[in-house]
């Protein structure tokens, strides 16, 4: 299990990239159809990766706290699902249905809305406010599938607190970890 960091290379303030994306059913979603009044969190995950399934029950949890607090949610799936038929929509499906996920769970097939994101490791989490701009690219928290850290959302629920109470972006805000996106060839990005 190889430890990949988040880039975190989008810099606050930018606006949310736009995206029309299929979910594993071929239902496509586009970037208003999930943002919502207070803001939009997107979470770049995967079916098979021990750092998304550690969180995958309390990203549950989390996301239905989300929703009543009137902040979208929105997971987005871009390894590549040849080479990885773990990811492949139908599992992503199962996966869904087992961690009780109700958000959007979309397929990044070519790789672009990874890309645009700058995107690196699942999970990856990105915040935006609710004029959808970059406030928050960080940890849910501490907690990683090889140490003892409870699974809160402490990092990512008070980058929460802090838009809902119209504060400026947190200072402190550490990279997610995880595993590194499944690139298909040539689509690896040119970061510097």
């Amino acid at each position: 299990m190889a430890e990949t960091p988040s880039t975190r290379i989008l810099p606050l303030g930018t606006h949310a990239p736009e995206f029309e994306l299929p979910d594993a059913r071929g239902e496509k979603f586009t970037l208003d159809d999930v943002r919502a009044p207070q803001g939009l969190m997107v979470m770049f995950v995967c079916n098979h990766c021990p750092f998304v399934v550690h969180l995958a029950e309390a990203l549950s949890s989390f996301a239905k706290e989300m929703e009543t607090l009137g902040v979208g949610v929105v997971a987005i799936n871009s390894n590549d699902a040849e080479k990885y038929p773990a990811d492949s929509p139908e599992k992503m499906l199962a996966f869904a249905s087992q961690h009780d996920w109700t958000f959007p769970y979309l397929v990044d097939a070519d790789q672009s809305i990874a890309q645009a994101y700058v995107a690196a490791c699942t999970p990856d989490f990105y915040l935006f406010d609710g004029e959808l701009k970059l406030t928050y690219c960080g940890q849910f928290d501490a907690a990683r599938p090889r140490n003892s850290e409870a699974v809160t959302g402490s990092d990512l629920r008070e980058a929460v607190r802090a838009i809902l109470a119209g504060e400026s972006p947190l200072p402190n805000q550490r990279p997610s970890t995880g595993c590194g996106i499944k690139w298909k060839p040539g689509n690896e990005p040119q970061l510097g």
